[in-house]
């Protein structure tokens, strides 16, 4: 089974990255933060996949984590940018290079206090089923 690890991340970037009501949001959408950006914005966090092959169809499910950053005092900025993401990911199509039968859903999420007191930090994870290609 080829792992969809960097295709699925490929995919999900080029989603949020082409969401123009996220992108009026945040400062961008980073794998790696560049020094000089500015809060708000989100990043691509880990990808866990597990084998889930059906009859004859070899199969994944996998669980993409993203995080929120924020330096709004409160978490509404964050939970904005929260629900701007699960508009363009929760439930919607998704293309994954060498995988049909594509489909995503919001699976849970974490408000969290950054030890630094300045900074609201959202992690949510959306379950992700793919059937190769």
């Amino acid at each position: 089974m080829t792992a969809a690890l960097w295709p699925l991340q490929q995919a999900v970037y080029a989603k949020l990255t082409g969401n123009a009501p996220l992108m009026a949001l945040v400062s961008g959408v980073y794998d790696e933060v560049p020094e000089a950006a500015s809060h708000p914005y989100v990043t691509l966090g880990s990808v866990t996949e597990t084998v889930d092959d059906a009859h004859n169809q070899r199969g994944l499910e996998a669980a993409v984590v993203l995080h929120v950053w924020s330096k709004y005092r409160g978490f509404k900025e964050a939970a904005t940018i929260l629900a701007a993401l699960d508009a363009a990911l929760d439930r919607q199509p998704l293309t994954v290079a060498g995988f049909t039968d594509v489909s995503i859903a919001h699976q849970q999420h974490t408000e969290l206090r950054d030890p630094d007191p300045d900074i609201r930090h959202i992690n949510v994870s959306y379950r992700v089923w793919l059937t190769k290609a």
